[in-house]
């Protein structure tokens, strides 16, 4: 790569009545990020976004058949939208266009031009409004890349939360967790923790599904059928994990000296501790796809959108990106 830079980031911008082109353009302006970024969006949207919000945007064109030839710090792979945009107000015209621009900064990382595919805030119901089948980022580049399995990683506030059931119902989820299942999902989180983030001998805690982690087979059976068999299979292989915990006392800071990542049973068990830990510095990280993959722990703040620099923090975002850029391929 004939750049100043030592590694690209390819960033799709997401929702564009949301805040991710606000937090896109803001992000270009602070000019505080150590890699060449690489946005996969209108063009136009980003310099009337960056208008709106009364900041410059400089960018360079990017054609991704002259990669080699980038110089600059900031780049547009301009994908036009299917509709006009008003900041706020969702339309599923776009849908498409957001699943285009997605594609197109995962290729550029699968083809080794982008060290990392950093993505921001989408809006799965306009998705599935406009007929696509979607339940979300992590789901979606899991079947893009044709993985049977990946695994929901959040970090934020000295805390590393995985789940094993992610975007599901709740009268779902105990029909989901499944002996292979969750063996698997602790798989190919303990070799994420050694070879994305570098721990040679990861320390997993795992939290029950029922309360008081069932508590001997009164409050639910699956610790003892299902979570427990599994731990033990894992340790057998000398694997450092443990459990089952009753997820209320889990993640006090003294039980969770030492540990590298606690993996909960299903999305609000665990994502509520650690949103209320550094919600707006926290960094959604996929494991167990060919590619390393990143975003923010928030939504798309709608009613952000277009407003004044003050409201938007780009905190999430450019920790998304420090922690791509730390991750190793």
């Amino acid at each position: 790569m004939t750049t100043k830079y030592n590694k690209r980031i390819a960033l799709s911008v997401g929702e564009p009545a949301g805040i991710g082109p606000d937090l896109a353009v803001l992000l270009a302006h602070q000019a505080q990020c150590e890699a060449q970024l690489i946005f996969c969006a209108d063009q136009h949207l980003l310099s009337s976004r960056a208008a709106l919000l009364g900041i410059p945007f400089d960018y360079e064109e990017f054609d991704p058949h002259h990669s080699e030839q980038c110089q600059g710090a900031v780049y547009v792979w301009h994908h036009p939208l299917k509709s006009p945009v008003t900041p706020g107000q969702l339309n599923s015209a776009n849908a498409p266009y957001v699943l285009e621009a997605l594609n197109s900064a995962a290729e550029l990382t699968a083809q080794g031009i982008s060290h990392a595919l950093v993505t921001g805030p989408i809006q799965k119901s306009i998705i599935e409004e406009a007929g696509i089948p979607f339940t979300g980022h992590t789901e979606y580049l899991a079947h893009k890349f044709t993985v049977p399995k990946v695994v929901m990683l959040l970090e934020g506030g000295h805390l590393r939360v995985a789940l094993a059931t992610t975007h599901l119902p709740l009268s779902c989820v105990a029909s989901a967790i499944t002996e292979e299942d969750l063996f698997s999902t602790i798989q190919i989180l303990h070799q994420g923790l050694i070879h994305r983030f570098g721990i040679p001998q990861p320390t997993i805690k795992v939290a029950g599904l029922n309360p008081h982690a069932g508590e001997n087979g009164h409050l639910g059976l699956e610790e003892i059928t299902i979570i427990s068999p599994v731990i033990e299979r894992c340790r057998a292989l000398g694997q450092h994990i443990d459990g089952p915990f009753s997820a209320d006392t889990l993640f006090l800071d003294e039980v969770l000296q030492g540990v590298d990542c606690v993996l909960a049973m299903y999305h609000d068990q665990g994502l509520p501790v650690l949103k209320t830990k550094s919600f707006g510095q926290g960094v959604n990280i996929t494991l167990g796809l060919p590619i390393i993959r990143t975003s923010v722990d928030h939504g798309t703040a709608l009613s952000l959108a277009g407003k004044k620099e003050s409201l938007i923090d780009t905190g999430s975002l450019k920790q998304a990106i420090d922690t791509a850029l730390s991750m190793q391929t």
